[in-house]
């Protein structure tokens, strides 16, 4: 069985002396792929709106306010800013995995540059943030918390968030290749001793039965499933972060004593 795993094909590269400087990928191009539905889809959406809506505006209406809920219940009403950010995330993911299913274009979820970029994205956001509501002294002495002895284990965990954000969106779903790869290989393998004895004429042109529908199903769970929950949970990781690093503001929150107070008040 003659069978590579490799990454993306590069289609053009950029050679600067020893070094190489990939262009052009089936990643670039996956990407550019999905950010066109998206953009057409958009317009699609915003161009038919009415006030009796279709089928497409319903969706898209439950689509977004399904992801504002969310957003208010895990990053609170103050971070409904950051919902177009968390929706182009994944939709942008999702979308890349069920292009990966083509059999075409490959997922580029499954290549570490881009999970990687999207979560120095959302660290640096992070950072921004935290950096606006305690200041850059402030922030850097949030390293030093609950002691001094604790500053290099904050420093490592803090470089660790993106690279295990991105790490286990990518892992999961090249994981997902790497498996379907080896098991529909594993099939042709398998379909050559079954079937060898057949003459050579009719064995060229037999078709090969062990490969006709597991790797559809396996392609259905890493490709949809799969691809469906690293999105959630990536998303569901950055708004998590972002959330911590903005609180309400101070105005805004409600101190719970006088809730309590309020509720007697009431009685």
């Amino acid at each position: 069985m003659d069978l590579s795993v490799t990454g993306p094909k590069e289609y053009i590269t950029l050679y600067i002396g020893d070094f190489e400087l990939p262009l052009v990928t089936q990643t670039t191009i996956t990407l550019i792929v999905a950010t066109v539905i998206l953009i057409a889809l958009s317009l699609a959406v915003s161009k038919r709106v009415a006030k009796r809506p279709g089928g497409l505006q319903v969706l898209a209406e439950k689509l977004v306010t399904m992801l504002y809920n969310m957003v208010e219940e895990t990053m609170g009403k103050h971070n409904l800013k950051f919902a177009p950010y968390i929706g182009t995330l994944f939709a942008s993911s999702f979308l890349c995995s069920l292009l990966g299913m083509t059999g075409v274009l490959r997922s580029a979820t499954a290549d570490l540059s881009v999970t990687l970029a999207w979560a120095i994205v959302t660290s640096v956001m992070v950072w921004y943030h935290s950096i606006k509501a305690n200041g850059f002294l402030g922030w850097l002495k949030g390293f030093t918390e609950p002691i001094v002895v604790m500053t290099p284990m904050n420093i490592v965990s803090e470089i660790a968030q993106p690279l295990s954000m991105a790490f286990r969106h990518f892992g999961n779903v090249a994981g997902g290749s790497v498996l379907t790869a080896l098991i529909y290989g594993a099939l042709a393998a398998l379909n050559n001793v079954v079937f060898r004895w057949l003459p050579e004429a009719i064995f060229d042109i037999f078709p090969p039965i062990f490969q006709a529908g597991i790797p559809a199903i396996l392609s259905l769970y890493f490709d949809l499933f799969s691809g469906f929950v690293q999105a959630f949970v990536f998303c569901l990781l950055t708004m998590v972060y972002v959330g911590s690093a903005c609180p309400p503001p101070a105005d805004e929150a409600v101190p719970e004593s006088e809730e309590i107070s309020a509720e007697v008040s009431a009685d």
